[in-house]
């Protein structure tokens, strides 16, 4: 069975500065997969690239067998590729579910609409005609997640899921996670919260200055050698 979503020496640029070096990586159908790394690492770099954010050769992203390195980030979204970006970026003049029903204009079929999130998430439909910004850091998380989940994708991207966020919401967010993979959705998780990211994912990709440091599955890999990947300890 082929990759749902393969990356082949992909370099990414911003103008002449180079943050990302011929990273290669490859995730499967309802797989969770860990990408971390420090501050300045290419962790949002790479979520960018994979969602025609950022310019990269056709072949350097390769997402169902097809070759999508040179699409707009709208005709990704179209072919099932959906990001939670960090920071949410919610749009201010519209209520709860007006975000959320913007991913519905990709226009794919599959299990997810608003009766579907507002099961996953409750107090969203408790808020659902709240203007977006006025609800809490997690809520507006959920509202992101649920905007992404709209668009019926294949694959989700979250960066970084629990920037900002209190412990316990955190955690909340985390228990929607195995939901939201048992409807067949991949998964790529860009997270400084180790314990976390590892805790739910069953492969890891650290990046250290644009670079893969060190990858395998979770099982396989020490926390000693996560931690030395992470921070560019050589031993």
């Amino acid at each position: 069975m082929s990759d749902l979503l393969r990356i082949e020496a992909l370099d990414a640029y911003y103008g002449d500065f180079q943050a990302l070096y011929s990273i290669n990586l490859a995730l499967d159908v309802g797989e969770v997969v860990a990408i971390i790394g420090a501050n300045g690492a290419g962790k949002s770099t790479l979520m960018k690239s994979i969602t025609g954010l950022l310019f990269n050769k056709t072949e350097e992203v390769v997402f169902q067998g097809e070759k999508i390195g040179v699409l707009r980030a709208d005709q990704i979204a179209k072919l099932g590729i959906a990001l939670v970006p960090e920071g949410r970026q919610l749009f201010p003049s519209l209520s709860v579910e007006e975000n959320l029903l913007l991913g519905s204009n990709v226009a794919r079929s599959g299990p997810w609409n608003l009766s579907k999130i507002y099961e996953l998430f409750p107090i969203l439909k408790e808020r659902r005609r709240q203007q977006s910004t006025s609800l809490s850091g997690g809520q507006q998380q959920m509202v992101a997640i649920g905007r992404a989940l709209m668009s019926n994708p294949k694959l989700i991207l979250f960066d970084e899921i629990s920037l900002g966020l209190a412990p316990i919401i955190v955690r909340d967010i985390y228990t929607t996670l195995p939901k939201i993979i048992d409807e067949g959705i991949a998964a790529m998780l860009v997270e400084q919260d180790l314990s976390k990211a590892l805790e739910v994912s069953s492969r890891v990709y650290c990046l250290q200055e644009g670079k893969i440091s060190l990858s395998g599955n979770v099982g396989d890999v020490s926390r000693d050698e996560i931690t030395n990947a992470y921070f560019g300890i050589n031993k």
